[in-house]
């Protein structure tokens, strides 16, 4: 054999499979109420239990592994991780909780985020104290912050009542630790990931693409998400978690 073609030989034994070299790509999907819609705000932003539930089972069946953010470094040991997180901290975010332990089994460990507005916790249509920390006692939730009251982060000045105060009773309440902070809105700049750096070790926007590392400044501070809303069909969901 030619010395030329033992050496490209060699060269395809050694050289890695492609996807070796494809950057990975993490869907952090962002839902608020997990309803039917009954005519009162935005329908968009409500998903069905029903068609939650077949969205869940089809993350189940296609081998998706949900994880929260104290796992965020487990991204890169599993085979298709997702991240499920919910705004603003409904009371019906308790049927996506039902549905998560419904399909819950050995193989399948369901797993979410709900991003809470610490001083709406306890209202009328907001989950209550022992609904969180009943959730977070589940192993199921991590309940992490929305600020305190839903502001426009790049319009205040007051940041140690919206993420520190607001880290600090969410903590109270849980138990747990406090790590992620969804910007209200999805609204930042650089003053305000600068705030939220002395506080937490992730910021979520709502910029719509999934999360792939860039090695820029600051990256975990701009994490984008992906909406699902009420018309999104389940082959509509399968594209966007797939990123096709």
């Amino acid at each position: 054999m030619k010395k030329s073609a033992l050496f490209f030989l060699c060269f395809l034994i050694v050289l890695p499979p492609l996807h070796v070299f494809a950057q990975q790509k993490v869907p952090i999907l962002i839902y608020h109420s997990i309803d039917e819609f009954k005519g009162q705000g935005s329908k968009e932003l409500y998903v069905t239990p029903g068609n939650f539930e077949k969205q869940m089972i089809y993350l189940r069946d296609h081998g998706f592994t949900l994880l929260t953010f104290e796992q965020w470094d487990d991204r890169k040991k599993v085979k298709k991780p997702i991240f499920i997180t919910f705004d603003d901290g409904y009371k019906n975010n308790l049927n996506a909780y039902n549905i998560f332990q419904k399909l819950k089994n050995e193989k399948f460990q369901p797993k979410a985020t709900v991003f809470v507005l610490s001083d709406f916790i306890g209202r009328s249509n907001r989950l209550s104290q022992s609904d969180l920390k009943m959730m977070v006692d589940s192993g199921v939730v991590s309940i992490q912050s929305h600020t305190a009251t839903h502001p426009d982060l790049t319009k205040i000045t007051n940041f140690e009542y919206e993420l520190k105060k607001s880290k600090e009773k969410i903590q109270h309440i849980t138990g747990k630790p406090v790590i992620a902070l969804a910007y209200p809105y999805g609204n930042t700049d650089k003053q305000v990931v600068g705030e939220t750096n002395k506080f937490y070790s992730f910021g979520l926007t709502t910029t719509p693409e999934l999360f792939s590392e860039k090695g820029m400044k600051d990256e975990l501070y701009y994490l984008p998400r992906m909406y699902i809303k009420y018309s999104t069909t389940l082959d509509e969901f399968g594209k966007i978690v797939e990123g096709k």
